[in-house]
C-alpha cells in the first residue's frame, strides 16, 4: 500500500498563516477594543486604512476623530451601542473618513462582540478596510442598471404607444394616445406639438400646455424659419440640446416660449410612403442633451406615429365619404304630416379596426299618402359597407314609389322583395312598413323579418305589438313566399308608434326579448315629446356603443284640431247599373245637406256626377265613390272616385256642337282644388270643396 502521507508535498513552515498576514494581503486591518479599559488597539494595516502614523494614535477611539467626521462618528457610536444593548453578536457598516489630503473615502468595518457569562459586553474584535473600489464598482453597477432600466422603460413606452396607436382611427385618437399616461410624456417630454402638411403649409393640430400657443403659428409655411417647417423641408430630425442653441437657430419662435423653461427639444418629420405628412415636436424642461439611444428611440417612434397618423387620415377620409353617401341615401328632409308629430334619428355603427365600416344599410322614410294617410318605413340591408348603403338607397326609392302608387301594404312589401331579388346583389333586407290613417287612427302593419313595432300610450306605458311577419326582402322572392300578413292596430290620439332597427335593441350576450324589454322600459320612462324621446334613445345607443348602426322613427298621433262634423260614406257603382248611379247621387245630396253644406250641394253633386260618369265611360269598369269631411283650420268636403284604369284623365277642348271635353272644365271651375292619384293598378280622381262649419 502506498503511504499517502509520505508521498504528499511538504508544507511551508509558516502554514497555516497567521490572521494578520491574511488580512494584510486583503488590505484589511484588525482592531481589538477592550470595553473595560477603553483601549482600542489597531494593527499596522488598520493604521493605513485610517491614514494614521503610529505616533498620531494613542490607543483611544476618541483619537480617531481626526479622521472620522463628527456625523459619521455619531452614527458609528449609535450603531455599536444599539448592537451591545439588543444582544447582537456582530455589527457592520460603511462610513467615510477624511484622509490626510482632505479627501473623503469610504471605509467598511465589521465587529464581533464578546460577552461574559452574564451577557455583559467585554470586548469587541473586528476589521476595517478601504471600501472605495468596492463602492465605486457598486455605483458603476447601479448606474449601468439604471441605464438598462431607462432603456427598458423607453422600449416599454415605445411598445405601449405603438400598441395603443394600432387602435387609433382618427387624428384626435392619435393625439390622445400621445398625451396619454402611456404616451411620450413617459420619455420625459414636457409638452407635445404636432402639425399636418396641407397644401404646402403646416396646420397645427396639437400644442403644448394651456397658454403655450404662439400667435400666428396655427398655419405656417414650409419655407418659414420654424423647427417643424425645417424638418418637413429637409426630412431630417432636429435635436436641440440647450436654450442657447434654440434661441440661435429659431429666433422667431424662441421669444414666445421662454416662459416654458425649455432646456432641450426634439423635432421629428412624420414621413409615410416616402413623403412628409406632418411634423412633431417634443419639448423638455429637464434635459440637457440626447444620447444616441435616445435619438434612435425617438426616430423609431416618429416613424410609428407617422404610419398611424396616415392610417387615421385615410380612415377619416373614408368615413367622410361613407357618411356623405349614407346621408345622400337617407331622406334629406322629413315632410310635416298633418295630425302627427314625427322624429327620425340615425346613428352610424363603429366597427373597430375596419376602414369604411361606419356606414350601413339602415334607413327610415316617411311617405305622405292620399286621404290624410301616411306611410312609415324602417329597414336594414344586410352588411356594413358602401354596397349596403347603395342597395339601401335603391330599395328606399322603389318602396316609396310603390307606396305612392297606392298599392296595399302587403303588395308594397312583395314588390320591394321582387325588386331586391332582381338586383345584382346577394344582400337581403329586413323591413317594416306601417300605413296610418291619422283621421281614424287605424294603422296597417306589414313586417318582413324585422323586429316588432312598439306603441307608447298617453300614460307613459309602452308595449310591444306582435306582428305576424314574412321572410326578409329578397329572400321571400327567392323562395317564392311573397305572402305578407297585414296586422291592424289602432293609434289613439296622443299615442306614439316607434319603429327601429335591431341596433337599438340587440346587445352583446343578451337575448333579443330581453333587449326589447329594456327598450320598452326606457321608452316608458322617457319624455313625452317625440324629439326629446328620440334624442334620449340615440344617446343611450351612443353610450352603449356597438358595431351596428341604428335607425329610429317615432310617429305620435295628435288629437284632431276640431271634431269631425260628419263622417265617411262610400258606395260602389257598377257599369250599366242606372239604379247604382242614382243611389250614389242621392247619397251625395243627402250627405252634403246633413253635414250642413246645403248651399254648395248643387255644385258638389254636379262635379261628383261628372267624375263618376267619366269613370264608367272611359274605363269600362266599376267605380268607387267616397265622400268625407276633413276637419282642420277650414272645413273641407272631399269627393273621391276610384277606378281600375291607370290612364290619367286629359283635358280636351269641346267642339262647338259637341259635349265631350267639358267635364274636367266643370271640375276645375266648380271645385277649390282637385287632382289625380295613382292607386295600385288604378287611379283616384279627387276634389275638395271649402264648406262652412256646421252650427
Amino acid at each position: 500500500m502506498v503511504d499517502r502521507g509520505a508521498s504528499a508535498l511538504s508544507l511551508p513552515d509558516d502554514w497555516p498563516a497567521h490572521p494578520d498576514p491574511i488580512l494584510a494581503l486583503n488590505r484589511m486591518g484588525s482592531f481589538d477594543w477592550d470595553l473595560d479599559t477603553g483601549l482600542f488597539h489597531m494593527d499596522a494595516q488598520a493604521h493605513e486604512v485610517f491614514d494614521l502614523r503610529p505616533d498620531e494614535y494613542d490607543g483611544h477611539p476618541e483619537t480617531l476623530a481626526i479622521r472620522v467626521p463628527a456625523p459619521e462618528g455619531y452614527r458609528l457610536d449609535a450603531l455599536v451601542s444599539q448592537a451591545m444593548k439588543d444582544g447582537s453578536e456582530n455589527y457592520g457598516t460603511y462610513f467615510r473618513i477624511r484622509c490626510r489630503n482632505g479627501s473623503l473615502r469610504w471605509t467598511h468595518t465589521q465587529g464581533y462582540i464578546r460577552r461574559d457569562e452574564t451577557g455583559r459586553p467585554r470586548r469587541i474584535v473586528g476589521i476595517v478596510r478601504d471600501a472605495t473600489q468596492e463602492l465605486d464598482d457598486l455605483a458603476a453597477r447601479r448606474e449601468q442598471a439604471s441605464l438598462d432600466a431607462a432603456r427598458q422603460e423607453q422600449t416599454n413606452v415605445v411598445q405601449l404607444t405603438t400598441a395603443a396607436l394600432a387602435y387609433a382611427r382618427s387624428v384626435d385618437d392619435v393625439i390622445d394616445v400621445l398625451k396619454d399616461t402611456h404616451g411620450l410624456t413617459h420619455l420625459g417630454a414636457t409638452s407635445l406639438v404636432m402639425g399636418l402638411v396641407e397644401a404646402g403649409r403646416i396646420r397645427l393640430i396639437a400644442e403644448g400646455p394651456v397658454g403655450s400657443f404662439v400667435p400666428g403659428t396655427d398655419v405656417t409655411g414650409i419655407d418659414e424659419q420654424y423647427p417643424m417647417s425645417e424638418v418637413v423641408r429637409t426630412l431630417t430630425p432636429r435635436f436641440i440640446e440647450s436654450p442657447e442653441e434654440f434661441a440661435e437657430r429659431y429666433p422667431l419662435l424662441w421669444p414666445h416660449i421662454t416662459g416654458l423653461n425649455i432646456t432641450a427639444a426634439a423635432y421629428l418629420p412624420l414621413i409615410a410612403q416616402a413623403r412628409p405628412i406632418g411634423a412633431m415636436g417634443l419639448l423638455y424642461s429637464d434635459r440637457d442633451g440626447f444620447s444616441p439611444e435616445d435619438r434612435n428611440v425617438l426616430v423609431a417612434l416618429g416613424s410609428s406615429i407617422a404610419q398611424s397618423l396616415q392610417r387615421a387620415m385615410f380612415y377619416e377620409q373614408e368615413k367622410d365619404l361613407a357618411s356623405g353617401l349614407q346621408q345622400a341615401m337617407l331622406p334629406r328632409t322629413i315632410p310635416s304630416v298633418r295630425g302627427a308629430d314625427v322624429a327620425v334619428r340615425y346613428r352610424a355603427g363603429s366597427a373597430a379596426g375596419s376602414l369604411g365600416r361606419d356606414i350601413g344599410g339602415d334607413w327610415y322614410d316617411l311617405i305622405p299618402l292620399p286621404g290624410g294617410r301616411v306611410g312609415a318605413v324602417i329597414g336594414d340591408v344586410q352588411g356594413h359597407d358602401t354596397h349596403a348603403a347603395a342597395v339601401m338607397g335603391q330599395l328606399r326609392i322603389v318602396l316609396r314609389a310603390y307606396a305612392a302608387e297606392g298599392h296595399t301594404p302587403a303588395t308594397v312589401m312583395a314588390r320591394a322583395s321582387v325588386f331586391l331579388h332582381e338586383l345584382d346583389t346577394d344582400r337581403f333586407a329586413t323591413c317594416l312598413y306601417a300605413e296610418a290613417d291619422l283621421a281614424t287612427g287605424v294603422v296597417q302593419v306589414v313586417r318582413a323579418g324585422h323586429i316588432d313595432p312598439l306603441v307608447r300610450q298617453t300614460d307613459g306605458s309602452c308595449r310591444r305589438v306582435p306582428v305576424e311577419g314574412g321572410l326578409p326582402l329578397g329572400l321571400s322572392a327567392e323562395f317564392g313566399s311573397l305572402e305578407y300578413p297585414v296586422a291592424t292596430l289602432e293609434l289613439d290620439p296622443g299615442n306614439t308608434l316607434l319603429l327601429c332597427t335591431d341596433g337599438l335593441v340587440e346587445q352583446p350576450g343578451a337575448d333579443l326579448d330581453d333587449g326589447m324589454q329594456t327598450l320598452t322600459a326606457l321608452i316608458g320612462s322617457g319624455p313625452a315629446d317625440v324629439r326629446d324621446l328620440a334624442d334620449k334613445l340615440i344617446d343611450v345607443a351612443e353610450e352603449r356603443g356597438g358595431d351596428d348602426d341604428v335607425a329610429l322613427l317615432l310617429l305620435r298621433r295628435r288629437g284632431l284640431d276640431a271634431p269631425q262634423s260628419g263622417g265617411r260614406l262610400q258606395q260602389h257603382v257598377a257599369p250599366g247599373d242606372p239604379e247604382a248611379l242614382a243611389e250614389a247621387r242621392h247619397m251625395i245630396r243627402a250627405a252634403v245637406r246633413a253635414w250642413g253644406s246645403g248651399e254648395r250641394a248643387d255644385e258638389i253633386e254636379l262635379v261628383a256626377d261628372e267624375m263618376i260618369t267619366n269613370a264608367l265611360m272611359h274605363t269600362e269598369g266599376s267605380a268607387i265613390v267616397t265622400l268625407r269631411v276633413l276637419a282642420g283650420p277650414e272645413r273641407r268636403l272631399r269627393v273621391e272616385v276610384e277606378d281600375s284604369s291607370s290612364a290619367l284623365p286629359r283635358r280636351r277642348e269641346a267642339g262647338e256642337s259637341g259635349v265631350s271635353g267639358r267635364g274636367l272644365l266643370l271640375v276645375d271651375l266648380l271645385t277649390d282644388v282637385w287632382g289625380v292619384e295613382a292607386r295600385g293598378g288604378g287611379k283616384c280622381v279627387w276634389c275638395e270643396f271649402v264648406v262652412p262649419g256646421r252650427a
